[in-house]
């Protein structure tokens, strides 16, 4: 491909050549993107003659093309070192011209030594402040080092200086444009890493379950977390509140909050970790039932312990129950309960036997299976002294099976 125009402030006439590579491959010139390019010179139509070594990397606006000349006998690469070097020997005889540092970073950003480029910017703006050609250098620079806060800033700087250089303006816009994609990348990336783990956490959390029970002096807390190490444990007790903290075999956090119904005594309030679980252990201050593990504000007239009250049913969901009160409540029904027929019958039986006397109850027990079954007596005066007869009633007869 052969091109030919001018490269602004540098004055060459000569015909530009402008041959790309990539992976060792030719392509067609694109100046819409970002490239790695090899320069070299066309001798004829399609055949490279040579290839030159230097690999920079081509980075301009859309609307502007950025073309490298290749001179028939001598690389562009060679030339613009040829050129830093002279602006060197320059700036050893005039150290404090900005224009020289200014040119010489220009150098720099065709061979890709951003650093050195950057350097040489600065130096020309500290020399002369109101520069819009060095700043346009200084934020090439910084954009290409991925510094695009900073570039912005620089090229709008320029901008102010002069306000007509569509160069500054087309920079600005791919600043801004590399801006966005770069938070939009982040935002996606929190968007793709953030729930995943608050959904673990949470997962974690509802598949921790943890019980409660009291007695007269304390209030015990049991999480049913397994094969957790002690250092991995931190319990903290106040007045009206509890914290657990544990870190799970999974690498995951666990946090346990309560805020207590009734106050507390942190100092003489206690944990353990076992292999199995991790009991915590609260002081009462005074022996009152809890009806409830949490609550807000002050709950009035607590009810006092009663001793007698036994087997109180331990569940997360704050629900305690008398077991006892339960079964009394139920033999108070069964008692009360009537039957008919054979059932009334056994009921009968079942109530003498209950409350017969130890001679009673032998009778019972030994009429009965001496006789197959078909005999009850309570009097053990009677069949204490014999073997007692299978006796079946008259209109049954009674089968060995």
């Amino acid at each position: 491909m052969e091109l030919t125009g001018s490269t602004g402030k540098d004055d060459y006439n000569d015909k530009y050549h402008f041959i790309t590579f990539e992976n060792d491959k030719l392509l067609n010139y694109n100046n819409s993107c970002e490239k790695y390019c090899i320069f070299g010179y066309v001798s004829c139509k399609s055949a490279l003659k040579s290839l030159f070594a230097a690999v920079i990397q081509v980075s301009a606006p859309k609307s502007l093309p950025f073309v490298i000349p290749a001179f028939s006998q001598q690389p562009a690469f060679d030339k613009r070192i040829g050129e830093g070097q002279e602006l060197t020997k320059a700036l050893e005889q005039k150290p404090d011209d900005a224009q020289y540092y200014c040119q010489r970073a220009y150098c720099h950003i065709l061979l890709g030594n951003y650093s050195d480029a950057v350097a040489d910017a600065k130096k020309s703006l500290e020399l002369n402040p109101n520069s819009s050609t060095a700043l346009l250098r200084k934020g090439i620079c910084e954009y290409h080092e991925k510094n695009y806060a900073a570039a912005l800033e620089t090229f709008t700087e320029g901008q102010k200086l002069n306000s007509a250089d569509a160069d500054l303006t087309a920079w600005i816009k791919r600043c801004q444009e590399a801006q966005n994609v770069t938070k939009l990348t982040h935002k996606n990336l929190s968007l793709s890493i953030c729930p995943n783990q608050s959904a673990s956490q949470r997962t974690h959390q509802s598949k921790i379950k943890y019980d409660w029970y009291q007695t007269e002096s304390q209030v015990i807390i049991t999480l049913m977390i397994k094969n957790v190490q002690k250092n991995d444990v931190n319990v903290e007790f106040s007045e009206k509140e509890l914290s657990a903290l544990v870190k799970l075999p999974s690498g995951d956090d666990y946090s346990l909050k309560l805020r207590l119904l009734h106050p507390i005594i942190p100092e003489q309030s206690t944990f353990k970790v076992l292999s199995t679980k991790i009991e915590i252990k609260m002081k009462k201050p005074e022996a009152v039932r809890w009806e409830k593990l949490e609550g807000q504000g002050d709950v009035p007239n607590p009810k006092p312990f009663i001793a007698d009250v036994k087997n109180l049913y331990p569940s997360s969901s704050h629900y305690t129950r008398n077991w006892d009160k339960l079964v009394g409540e139920i033999k108070e029904e069964e008692k009360n309960e009537k039957l008919e027929g054979d059932a009334a019958l056994n009921k009968l039986f079942q109530q003498i036997y209950s409350d017969g006397s130890d001679e009673v109850k032998r009778a019972m027990n030994k009429s009965f299976m001496e006789s197959g079954g078909t005999v009850l007596s309570t009097n053990w005066s009677d069949v204490g002294k014999r073997k007692v007869e299978i006796n079946p009633p008259d209109d049954m007869e009674w089968k060995k099976y």
